[in-house]
């Protein structure tokens, strides 16, 4: 493939592989059977990456894996009805065109473990978007660097990845243990507690211990992506809850430096991360959002009105689930709209008249600021439906 034998774009893909194991000195490429690629938004990519996928897509690249894409910046269906405006949409759709021109399968969406690429315990595999990155490594247990939107594409085209980083169990160890002394009690405050680990460990292997009982998916989704978002913490692991860690003995985490975190870092975390008190839309689901948090705002808002629009950001996947259940449907009635293909970070929220958001997702509150010019509010999602009826 790097001479060019089998075509110009996987040779392509194999220089820019074979450069970044180079640069990581990794001894030699491995197979991986999962990629999920980044930089699909044209609000994040602009009119080069536009271009580039064009370019890569004309010279015959095609997938050979399972692979998924990261959001887009707008519902590729009712962009219209949500105020996209229309230049963007155009250059947006080419960008879905170039990945469907690859095999690439378009779910956009952060949370490709809920929508069809769920790799294996151990699996070696080419993640691009920093939550996903974290929770693979660390709920499911497979292995991938946080890798870039062009490494990761590469890496569909040509069904390998360099073995260095996190694909080798010796950096999988952990490296600090973080003791958490008080309770953890919703969603909103392990986003925090992740985001303060980010902060104070980047780049490490956190141990958490402490937490009063074992964390549900959800909680765990916005842990890492706290943390991912503060730091570049790509693997973290609980005591006797992830996979890694219950086969962790004393021995191999009894001398490492240990950090306590309690409630007074979570509230001055929170307090950090909002920066108003007023806000004209919400928007949840940064990382998308699962259907067990549709149900539970469906829930909430049944056979209430909205006062102002909560916007609730998904995968197709999971919105098919929730509309058969009839989630869907009651968030509708309320007032609310189910979002698809896209998030509240990487949509063109300034152009669509949105200017200030409340938001469970410290993830969120972290680059709505610099990437929508938006201000933040942060709240559980019993204080933002309460707030918003």
């Amino acid at each position: 493939m790097l001479e060019g034998k089998h075509g110009e774009a996987k040779a392509v893909a194999m220089r820019l592989l074979v450069t970044l194991g180079e640069i990581f000195e990794a001894e030699r490429m491995v197979p991986v059977n999962s990629v999920q690629v980044s930089g699909v938004s044209f609000k994040t990519i602009g009119e080069p990456g536009l271009q580039y996928l064009e370019d890569l897509s004309n010279k015959g690249a095609r997938s050979t894996i399972n692979a998924t894409t990261n959001p887009a910046g707008m519902d590729l269906r009712r962009w219209r009805r949500l105020g996209v405006p229309e230049h963007f949409a155009k250059k947006q759709l080419r960008i879905v065109s170039a990945f469907k021109k690859m095999k690439i399968s378009t779910a956009c969406t952060c949370i490709p473990y809920f929508a069809g690429n769920k790799p294996k315990l151990g699996a070696h595999i080419a993640w691009a978007e920093s939550s996903a990155v974290t929770f693979a490594n660390s709920v499911i247990g497979a292995r991938t660097n946080r890798e870039g939107g062009p490494g990761a594409l590469a890496s569909a085209i040509v069904g390998r990845t360099p073995l260095y980083g996190l694909h080798l169990s010796k950096n999988r160890k952990p490296t600090h243990i973080v003791n958490v002394e008080s309770p953890v009690s919703s969603q909103l405050e392990y986003g925090a507690l992740g985001y303060t680990i980010g902060e104070r460990i980047s780049q490490s292997v956190p141990l958490i211990d402490g937490l009063p009982r074992a964390p549900n998916l959800d909680e765990l989704k916005a842990l890492g992506a706290g943390m991912a978002a503060a730091g570049a913490v790509a693997l973290y692991h609980v005591l006797g809850v992830t996979p890694e860690a219950r086969n962790l003995r004393e021995d191999d985490y009894r001398k490492l430096e240990t950090i306590t975190m309690g409630s007074k870092e979570i509230r001055e975390t929170l307090e950090k991360l909002s920066t108003t008190t007023e806000f004209d839309h919400v928007c949840l689901g940064c990382p998308h959002m699962s259907l067990t948090e549709l149900r539970n705002v469906a829930t909430r808002v049944s056979g209430k009105k909205l006062k102002r629009p909560i916007w609730c950001f998904t995968s197709r996947n999971v919105h098919s689930q929730a509309q058969r259940k009839g989630y869907v449907n009651k968030i509708t009635k309320a007032g609310g709209r189910v979002i698809n293909d896209t998030c509240m970070v990487v949509a063109p929220l300034e152009e669509m008249d949105v200017h200030s958001v409340m938001t469970d997702s410290c993830k969120a509150a972290h680059y709505l600021p610099s990437l929508c010019k938006s201000k933040v509010a942060l709240g559980t999602i019993d204080q933002i439906v309460d707030s918003s009826t």
